[in-house]
């Protein structure tokens, strides 16, 4: 079953830093996994997906949470 329509087609937020950074500071991809992702199938973008909600270090991160405690 897919829990994909459950998020945003991308993790993406326009806040994009793989032009200086090896991980995205917005959305916590990876420069490549950001070039690829219109290409990816679903398992690899949910694998993406979990991966960066598990390490929650990217801005979409941490503006969900900073909303959380409002």
């Amino acid at each position: 079953m897919s829990d994909l329509h459950d998020r945003p087609d991308s993790p993406c937020i326009g806040i994009c830093s793989t032009l200086f950074d090896e991980v995205c500071q917005g959305c916590g991809r990876t420069a490549l996994e950001v070039s690829n992702w219109v290409f990816m199938n679903e398992a690899e973008r949910r694998a993406v997906w979990d991966r960066i909600e598990r390490e929650g270090t990217a801005i979409r991160f941490r503006r969900q949470a900073a909303a959380g405690q409002r």
